[in-house]
């Protein structure tokens, strides 16, 4: 049965994204419908930045960004900018602060943002459809038809704004790519993103036992490249170095990491012998790493020696190349479990990049995370999110 209450536009996802949208084609007012299965909006708003929320990053560029198409991203972020978000936060009295690196975070709770969200929607208008599976996706004559688990709703337009696959316990599924292919579109590869790597086989004995052990470096790989910190787990290697260049790795890839970077270890290692010799080469290398971590650098380079008096220049240009070029190849991710984003999505050539639109369907939206437009750590994801969901609601 279809429902009766015919909308001017459905969005299909309640999170940062499909919310966003709502609210900002309400205010064009447009009567709009949000579907979403989950028991609660904004599920992982609520989870994201460690329960407060990382909602913007104050230097977001289209620089911050990977997509096949890298220029795609460009207008809808310079139309509406961090500044605009920082505004609308700031307009509803929510307290928040910058941690790093231009990465702002709520002082309290997440939940201040989903309650931001809530309210705008609540003040357009906007009706929310929480606990519906949408089931199908269809277009008939003069507008669309979605078949879910609550009937059947009718809108002129749709926005996918259902995200990708990454944390699949919070319900994400690959919903919104296969909407995409229904209408034509293509899908760019997808892979997990921003996710910890696993230890190779040869490594997981040894290495796994240095776990909470942390070092501030510069991974590589690809056209990547982050200073940022590392993090040895039980299972391999996390914090946001890792996090940041998992975005630009491939199965098989190598990652290089200088442990101390911006520090010439040669010529320090060298310095090191002529004005301590006496000290062990692991207390010299615990001057620049953890402790831990530097007994296993020493044990690997097959090091005897109890002074560091006693190492040619031979072993010690050896050991700091594994200082300054530390490479490894990951054994895998941690995959879609952990990942906080899925690269790829729907291919931009098939969407308008000022209004969103899918150059296929007139009426069909693509919105926030399904799209192949993917931030860097630290905000950027949301302020594309806002980003693309205000472009795609204020052109409807």
């Amino acid at each position: 049965m279809v429902n009766n209450a015919t909308s001017d536009i459905i969005v299909l996802g309640a999170g940062a994204a499909g919310m966003m949208c709502a609210i900002e084609a309400g205010r064009n007012g447009h009567r709009v419908v949000v579907i979403d299965h989950a028991k609660e909006a904004g599920q992982k708003i609520r989870i994201s930045g460690g329960g407060r929320c990382n909602f913007t990053n104050m230097h977001s560029e289209p620089k911050n960004f990977l997509s096949e198409n890298p220029y795609f991203a460009i207008s809808a972020l310079k139309t509406y900018s961090p500044q605009d978000f920082i505004e609308k936060v700031k307009s509803h009295g929510i307290p928040y602060h910058e941690k790093t690196l231009g990465q702002l975070f709520c002082d309290n709770s997440a939940k201040d943002i989903i309650k931001m969200l809530r309210d705008e929607m609540n003040d357009i208008g906007a009706k929310l459809q929480l606990q519906t599976e949408i089931n199908q996706v269809r277009y008939e004559g003069n507008g669309f038809i979605v078949d879910t688990t609550s009937g059947n709703f009718k809108a002129k337009s749709i926005v996918v704004a259902l995200g990708g696959k990454s944390i699949p316990k919070m319900g994400a599924t690959g919903l919104g790519y296969e909407i995409a292919q229904q209408f034509g579109h293509k899908i760019t590869e997808t892979r997990p993103a921003l996710v910890p790597f696993t230890w190779p086989a040869h490594m997981v004995e040894t290495w796994s036992k240095l776990s909470g052990v942390a070092q501030d470096v510069r991974a590589n790989c690809g056209k990547g490249s982050f200073d940022e910190a590392m993090l040895l787990t039980h299972r391999g290697l996390s914090g946001p170095a890792m996090l940041q260049i998992s975005s630009y790795w491939k199965e098989g890839a190598t990652i290089d990491i200088d442990l101390c970077p911006d520090q010439a270890m040669d010529a320090l290692l060298k310095s090191e012998r002529h004005d301590n010799p006496k000290l062990s080469p692991v207390n010299v290398l615990a001057k620049y790493l953890p402790k831990r971590l530097a007994q296993q650098l020493i044990l690997e380079a097959n090091i005897k020696s109890p002074r560091i008096a006693d190492l040619n220049n031979s072993a010690l240009e050896n050991l700091s190349q594994r200082l300054n070029q530390f490479s490894m190849t990951p054994g895998g991710t941690e995959g879609y479990r952990t990942a906080e984003v899925t690269l790829g999505g729907v291919d931009t050539n098939g969407l308008n990049q000022k209004t969103m639109e899918s150059k296929y369907q007139s009426g069909l939206y693509f919105i926030g995370e399904v799209v192949d437009v993917t931030g860097h750590l630290g905000g950027h994801n949301f302020q594309w999110a806002w980003a693309s969901a205000v472009a795609a609601g204020r052109a409807i």
